[in-house]
């Protein structure tokens, strides 16, 4: 039975975003004070977050290469932020042009601003969805017109599943996407964890919950990696497997160090 649909969120630039808090820290202009003024205090927390965010950019970029030379040709990238940057549309330009993307985000200020940013470009679009109604999310006209669920698609979850602070809730939307894939498709997803630094984690969480940019059931904490494994439950691992993501697929020397970058990444194969 498909849950209660979420009431539609509102725009205030008063409560910190987290996509446009990893905005703010890749360079961008697309963010608010409340976003900045988050992220100086997350910074004097974890000084680090600024190089997680490019370390994040660079997993999504070998994923998403990866994923094009499989002959994936539809990505549905959920909880998207802002598409600029080195976005899975930007990395497919060159390698797989026939390539189409659906971002998602229950933003509507994101969603406006992407709107925005892709009205040149055919292959991408922006919807605005709640993936706590993942049912909704994948009958949304803007996806079904562009999507064919009956053929291979990626569904990419990036940094997406810490705004579910709920295990069971977080579970019955990966699951529902599980299911909704036709054979020979892939989920790929990061998450920060708590295992390297479990005191700083834990005053990020507090945090973030705290300005109220990561709503429901508080949270004492961020999930540790065992607790983000079975979000791929059900599917075949890609090698190598959920690991700190320098450490998937590493294409030359990473920047940072991999103990630096506590965001663990995997992909998971439907058969």
């Amino acid at each position: 039975m498909a849950s209660p649909q979420p009431e539609r969120l509102r725009f205030d630039p008063t409560i910190p975003n987290a996509g446009r808090i990893a905005d703010y820290f890749l360079g961008g202009k697309d963010n608010f004070a409340a976003d900045r003024d988050a992220a100086r205090v997350a910074l004097e927390l974890a000084p680090e977050l600024p190089a997680m965010s490019v370390e994040g950019r660079r997993f999504l970029g070998r994923v998403v290469r990866f994923l094009a030379e499989t002959g994936i040709r539809q990505f549905i990238d959920i909880g998207c932020g802002l598409p600029t940057q080195g976005s899975a549309h930007q990395i497919l330009h060159d390698i797989a042009p026939d390539a189409r993307v659906v971002y998602v985000d229950n933003d509507p200020m994101v969603v406006v601003h992407a709107r925005a940013l892709l009205k040149e470009d055919g292959r991408a679009t922006v919807i605005e969805a709640d993936a706590r109604d993942p049912e909704g999310l994948l009958a949304h006209p803007g996806l079904t017109g562009v999507i064919d669920l009956d053929r291979p698609v990626a569904i990419l979850l990036f940094s997406f599943l810490t705004d579910f602070p709920d295990d069971a809730e977080a579970l019955r939307v990966t699951a529902t996407l599980r299911k909704a894939m036709a054979p020979g498709s892939y989920m790929a997803i990061s998450h920060a964890v708590s295992d390297l630094c479990p005191e700083r984690t834990a005053k990020l969480a507090d945090l973030f919950q705290d300005r109220g940019s990561i709503t429901g059931p508080r949270r004492a904490n961020l999930r540790t990696r065992a607790e983000v494994e079975p979000f791929l439950d059900g599917l075949k691992p890609v090698e190598p497997g959920l690991v700190y993501i320098p450490r998937w697929r590493p294409e030359g020397a990473a920047p940072h160090r991999p103990d630096s970058v506590w965001v663990v990444g995997g992909v998971g194969r439907k058969e």
